[in-house]
């Protein structure tokens, strides 16, 4: 495969799971607004915040639009302006589609299209106008359906696997930023009390559909460190931090023939061997308190390996021997 197409696929995948994850974002805080016993803007400015939106956002609208809910949903969803943005989002992914069209099985890029092109319908904005939550909902089940036709209609070779790849390293810092919302809006609230803390990260596990995987796991035990311990460490749920990183190296290992258990490592997967690493270190002895911390360089660290792997893809990598130690040394 040429680089240009390699670097399509894993934009693809990275522009896809993230056009999902913001309606999830979107979704998870109009219920927070309405369930929690917060101010509003305690609940909007985290999400733009944790979204990495906040100074282009006061920079068109003014800090005291933070608290603007309508406002904020109307930048997250159709500015052209912002690079995470549902709309940004999709129409990034169907100019990837598009020039890997013959890459993609025809269900996908069919799927992906119609989403396009559905987003600019005038129905469409009727439609989020007049009930957002269902405008959410089809956005995300339009992305999730474009992605279980990629696993499912399309050859489990390399275009598929550097699409997954983008997929699963978006996805663990998209997960990473949901979470966080926890520690802004706590902060930003000033909220004590531990049933409210509780019902806060209750929010964020149906942020990210894990609800019933959890309450199945846990077998009904609802505290916030089972929560936090889930949503970061469960290794079979799909949308945790460790799933997720774990995927995005086993893909690593898969799509660079040369890198063998005992050979040259490139600095993507070092990286990523170190962060995964790190975060197992971190499952033996985590307070809730230490969250923020945590996510911050999960977030940093997926944004770094993305980084090298673009440059990775655009030429041979440049390998290294290291060792397991100087790898965590160096994370």
């Amino acid at each position: 495969m040429i680089s240009r197409i390699v670097d399509h696929c894993f934009w693809f995948g990275r522009y896809l799971d993230r056009a999902e994850s913001t309606a999830r974002l979107l979704q998870a805080t109009r219920q927070l607004v309405s369930d929690a016993d917060l101010a509003v803007t305690n609940c909007w400015q985290p999400l733009v915040i944790v979204s990495g939106e906040e100074e282009p956002f006061v920079e068109r609208y003014g800090r005291d639009a933070l608290g603007n809910g309508e406002l904020v949903q109307e930048h997250m969803t159709w500015s052209r302006q912002s690079m995470v943005s549902l709309a940004s989002s999709v129409r990034f992914a169907r100019e990837c589609a598009r020039s890997i069209r013959d890459q993609l099985s025809l269900d996908t890029w069919e799927e992906i299209n119609e989403l396009y092109l559905w987003l600019g319908r005038k129905s469409t904005s009727t439609l989020y106008v007049e009930n957002r939550e269902e405008f959410y909902r089809t956005v995300r089940r339009a992305t999730q359906l474009t992605m279980g036709l990629v696993r499912s209609t399309m050859l489990h070779e390399e275009p598929m696997s550097f699409l997954w790849m983008g997929a699963m390293f978006e996805r663990a810092g998209q997960t990473a930023r949901i979470l966080d919302m926890h520690h802004h809006t706590v902060e930003h609230a000033s909220v004590e009390h531990d049933i409210l803390q509780s019902a806060l990260w209750m929010s964020l596990l149906r942020a990210c559909s894990g609800f019933e995987a959890f309450m199945k796991k846990n077998q009904g035990r609802v505290t916030a460190q089972n929560m936090v311990a889930f949503l970061l460490f469960e290794p079979s749920f799909p949308r945790s931090l460790y799933y997720c990183l774990h995927s995005g190296e086993g893909l690593l290992r898969r799509v660079w023939p040369d890198m063998r258990a005992d050979g040259p490592v490139s600095p993507s997967l070092a990286r990523t061997e170190a962060l995964v690493a790190w975060l197992q270190a971190q499952s033996r002895a985590l307070e809730v308190a230490q969250i923020h911390k945590l996510l911050t360089h999960v977030v940093d660290e997926t944004a770094a390996i993305c980084s090298l792997i673009g440059q990775e893809i655009q030429g041979p990598p440049r390998v290294q021997k290291l060792g397991v130690s100087s790898q965590l040394q160096q994370a």
